[in-house]
């Protein structure tokens, strides 16, 4: 975090509070607590809390690309394809996880009736004749 390394330089440099929150243009509540944490910890950043992402940023490309191109695909297979080119070991959990992501939601196909221009004249005539 640039920030707050360079909170802990200025204060290092016997700079007080205000003039680093007046110099970065960031709040005094936010200095201080960069600050705070530096003397008690000995670092200003904590380390990542749980577990790293499983899909690279290779992987979600290849996932887009692997949807658009088959959406019949089910995740199992999916998740089969992803093995071979980016050599992810991915679960189809995770595959349907990284999908609500991207924003691909499997939904059933609403059913539309087939209409031609007969099939619309048909239509607009039974409408017609219950109307009256």
């Amino acid at each position: 975090m640039q920030t707050a390394s360079t909170n802990i330089c200025e204060r290092l440099c016997n700079k007080s509070i205000r003039d680093i929150s007046l110099l970065l243009n960031i709040p005094r509540s936010t200095v201080s607590g960069v600050i705070t944490k530096w003397k008690q910890l000995g670092t200003a950043t904590q380390p990542q809390s749980g577990r790293p992402h499983k899909m690279t940023e290779l992987g979600q490309p290849m996932l887009k690309y692997t949807v658009r191109r088959g959406r019949q695909l089910s995740a199992e297979s999916i998740a089969k394809d992803l093995r071979i080119p980016c050599g992810l070991q991915i679960s189809t959990t995770t595959v349907c996880r990284e999908f609500h992501g991207i924003g691909f939601h499997g939904r059933t196909a609403a059913s539309k009736p087939y209409i031609t221009k007969c099939n619309a004249k048909r239509w607009i005539q039974w409408c017609k004749a219950l109307r009256h």
